[in-house]
């Protein structure tokens, strides 16, 4: 028995396996992990070979100057600017989906990660003594060494961050971070940039700060050593700002006419270089250069993991931040030239770039915007553009390295600033969004304040968080409105917005622009009160509190009739026969008559309620019973008038008998519930329109489950119209459906809803009905209205005929 159930098993487990490992799923698996199996096979040399050589070329170029000046920001030697701009690019060769971003460093990240090296790794942890006196200097190379090290351990710990969210299919977590929230994020960075170098443009030496308000101190320090400035390195950042400055905006100027940009950073390093070299700027006007570039590859290290715990926020940010950029620009490219960005694909390849980068000594990456628009605009066609933009940076490592050992830092100083202008452009973002949505203005000066003032870390944090709120509020502060019915359409809209539409008598349609959930339930029952027109809690109260009275009187009732059948007296009924010319002794004599009648109306006249009178409809039967209706009008019962036919209940008609009394004084305390504003049959159906509900959780299950109770308490019966399949599916296992609460309640559609209303109403509603079928045709709808008024009318006038004849005779 064993055997044989251990033989089905693992049939059938091999026969499962072999589905799911057939050769075209494998297939799809490995071309899914390593995209470059799917493109290049089918890469075309005559095609695309030339436009991806140009614009790897024009993109390597503009790697060497902006991976050292970028260098300066992350507080690294610029030869790891050069590093990062290397291996990453390759991994992402093999893993990415984007064909036209460029992976390097970029200002935001670098200033990320110079935050980090600057808080673990500041210059007074690295003073040494200089020999036979009492002056201390930083120990430059241990301490730059020592920010290597926390700069690779926080990019390998963030790389890994961002395979393990790719893998779990966690690419959408950069949708929380909205357009809004991630221009104002990088412009703070760019202030935060602009403060780094803002030293090395002046000459100055200063404490870098970290932690909440390190911008401000930074740049009070600054401010504070302004007369310590160094005019020889003060005049070659101008010199260097100014022809950046201008070749740029002749570059821009004249790009339609030309196959390539003119590589101005380029040519400035280069000019920059050669001046410093011949003037000796270093040794002549003690000018700061870079310094030794070692020539060759660095050998791959292991990160130092007991770094990990305290870089581990710092790592989820950079992960974060690097990922939001990357995908936004690869995703506009992707729309623009027609093909599809896998985005937990891409978590993958920019967490395996910066994981395996780490390895190196580089620092976190990501796509930039200005070496992705060069690459794009220069004819790139494929990641192999940046297969040769990496080939630059090699050669440049390989054997150009050391040629830069003079190139000022103050040239690399200007590079970073001009290059921020594009950030400082969005400072316009403030009237854009000042004109189209207040809200995301208070988003981007929030993230924008939060950015500066509690560093790039704590200000994503903050800045995601309050964007959270954002939405939070929308979604618990709706728009709630009551909707009409388009003539001759199913379509039912706002009534206060659409002048078209029209109420449907007797049912309320309550809508909401949001999903109900914990956060708004209560004020979604307070809105539907609102809009509905009834204070359920007061009705209810009146009701109950009249429901008392009348078990008050009925047992005052039964007490008298024990003292009376005690005494054996007879009970004398009350009749409005006898008032009307007692029907069962027809043969009484006039006086007798009179006296009878007298003393009846003094009956009548002490049941009136002001409101609703009672008639006969049949002669009394020879069992003493006799049937009974209701008439609504004034304190004269002469002047009363049938109620219209929707204020008819079940009921309405009884039988005069032991329990008339009873029943009359309930119906009386129905009609003056009226007096709390809105007559309770005005609105027999309430419609809830859950359209919008994507969702629902247990406390708004609860809460529909009140509504629908405390409307059946007053007789308005509440239904449910279109219901998605996963809400329904939440009610069930909510436990809102029971006897009371049937499915009977859902519909598919509002329409639905409206006509199984009008037909459970019966002659309720038959106008209403009739003006459906006859599609908004006003006139026909307005004869057939006063038609009825007419007949309604003369109603009247024959009920009001027969009282004066019964009280005449």
């Amino acid at each position: 028995m064993y055997r044989a159930v251990r033989t089905t098993l693992c049939s059938a487990l091999w026969s499962d396996a072999k589905q799911l490992c057939t050769v075209p799923r494998l297939k799809r698996c490995v071309v899914g992990c390593l995209p470059v199996l799917y493109w290049l096979p089918r890469y075309s040399i005559w095609d695309y070979g030339m436009p991806d050589l140009i614009s790897g070329i024009s993109v390597g170029i503009m790697h060497l100057p902006q991976g050292m000046a970028y260098a300066l920001l992350a507080s690294l030697p610029p030869v790891f600017g050069l590093y990062t701009s290397l291996y990453p690019a390759l991994v992402y060769f093999f893993f990415g989906t984007s064909r036209h971003i460029s992976i390097g460093t970029f200002a935001v990240l670098s200033i990320m990660v110079g935050s980090v090296t600057e808080r673990l790794a500041p210059d007074r942890n690295f003073l040494v003594m200089l020999n036979g006196t009492n002056l201390t200097e930083v120990n430059i190379t241990a301490r730059d060494s020592y920010r290597v090290q926390v700069a690779a351990a926080t990019t390998v710990l963030g790389g890994l961050i961002q395979v393990v969210l790719g893998l779990v299919k966690f690419g959408f977590v950069g949708t929380y971070l909205s357009e809004p929230l991630v221009r104002a994020y990088t412009t703070a960075a760019a202030a935060h940039a602009v403060v780094a170098v803002i030293a090395q443009l002046f000459g100055l030496s200063t404490t870098r700060f970290s932690g909440p308000l390190s911008l401000v101190y930074t740049l009070v320090e600054v401010c504070s050593k302004l007369p310590q400035t160094h005019l020889p390195t003060l005049v070659v950042s101008g010199v260097s700002m100014v022809f950046l400055i201008a070749a740029k905006e002749i570059n821009s100027a004249i790009s339609a006419k030309l196959p390539v940009p003119i590589p101005v950073e380029l040519i400035t390093i280069v000019a920059a270089t050669v001046i410093s070299s011949y003037t000796h700027l270093n040794d002549n006007y003690t000018i700061s250069v870079v310094g030794e570039i070692p020539s060759g590859l660095a050998a791959p290290r292991l990160p130092d993991a007991s770094l990990f715990e305290e870089v581990m926020g710092d790592a989820f940010a950079l992960a974060i931040v690097g990922y939001a950029i990357s995908i936004s620009l690869g995703k506009t490219f992707a729309l623009k030239h027609g093909y599809k960005v896998d985005s937990n694909q891409e978590l993958v390849a920019l967490g395996l770039s910066n994981a395996v980068g780490g390895f190196f000594q580089c620092y976190a990456v990501c796509s930039s915007m200005s070496r992705s628009l060069i690459q794009e605009s220069t004819g790139g066609k494929t990641q192999m553009a940046g297969m040769a933009s990496a080939v630059i940076v090699l050669v440049t490592v390989l054997k150009l390295g050391p040629l830069f050992q003079e190139l000022p830092k103050a040239v690399l100083a200007a590079i970073v600033f001009v290059n921020l202008k594009g950030m400082f452009k969005q400072y316009y973002d403030i009237i854009t969004l000042w004109r189209s949505s207040k809200v995301d203005l208070v988003v981007w000066l929030v993230t924008w304040v939060s950015t500066l003032l509690f560093n790039l870390d704590m200000g994503l944090g903050a800045s995601i968080t309050f964007a959270v709120l954002t939405v939070i509020f929308r979604t618990q502060l709706p728009k709630y409105s009551v909707l009409g019915h388009v003539p001759g359409t199913e379509l039912y809209l706002d009534m206060e917005t659409h002048r078209e539409v029209r109420e449907v008598p007797g049912i309320t349609i309550f809508h909401s622009s949001a999903t109900v959930y914990f956060a708004n339930a209560d004020l979604y029952l307070e809105a539907l009160k609102g809009k509905s027109g009834l204070d359920i809690s007061k009705m209810i109260i009146y009701k109950r509190r009249q429901e008392a009275k009348q078990r008050r009187r009925d047992k005052r009732a039964e007490r008298r009739a024990k003292r009376e059948a005690k005494r054996q007296q007879k009970t004398e009924v009350f009749s409005v026969e006898e008032a009307a010319g007692q029907w069962k002794e027809p043969g009484g004599g006039d006086g007798d008559r009179e006296e009878s009648l007298g003393d009846d109306q003094r009956g009548w006249c002490g049941r009136e309620n002001g409101t609703v009178f009672v008639m006969p409809t049949t002669p009394r039967t020879p069992d003493d019973q006799c049937s009974w209706e209701y008439l609504k009008g004034s304190k004269d019962p002469d002047c009363a008038t049938l109620g219209a036919v929707s204020e008819l209940q079940d009921g309405d008609t009884t039988t005069l008998g032991s329990s008339s009394e009873d029943t009359l004084s309930r119906e009386l305390d129905k009609v003056s519930m009226g007096s709390l504003g809105k007559w309770t049959w005005d609105i027999h159906s309430i419609i809830l329109d859950l359209s919008t509900a994507n969702f629902i959780d247990t406390v708004a299950i609860k809460t529909m489950r009140n509504i629908f109770h405390d409307f059946g308490e007053i007789d308005v019966t509440v239904y449910m119209a279109g219901c998605q399949m996963s809400v329904v599916e939440q009610l069930e296992l909510g436990g809102f459906f029971s006897e009371s609460i049937t499915k009977g309640r859902l519909f598919a559609t509002v329409h639905d809803a409206v006509l199984h209303c009008l037909g459970h109403q019966g002659t309720s509603t038959p106008s209403y009905e009739y003006s459906l079928v006859i599609s908004g045709n006003s006139h026909l709808y307005n004869f057939y209205k006063m038609h009825t008024y007419v007949m309604y009318f003369f109603l009247n006038i024959f009920v009001c005929s027969y009282c004066l004849q019964v009280s005449s005779g």
